[in-house]
């Protein structure tokens, strides 16, 4: 059962706290090479990247 925020405060609390964890994950997946191995890395792989660096830019860009 999924509960509503009360108040706005508590609804900008919980998705400051989705934001925070993707945060915390990306950091960490990035320590890790995003979970490839640095002479195995192949141009999907890079792709991959690009992908999501043109996504974190787009929401970087939203959130200005």
């Amino acid at each position: 059962m999924t509960t509503t925020p009360a108040t706005s405060l508590e609804a900008f609390i919980t998705a400051k706290a989705k934001i925070d964890a993707m945060l915390v994950h990306l950091t960490a997946l990035s320590a890790d090479n995003f979970e490839t191995s640095p002479d195995k890395i192949t141009w999907g792989d890079v792709g991959d990247l690009n992908r999501i660096a043109a996504l974190l830019e787009r929401t970087t860009e939203a959130a200005a």
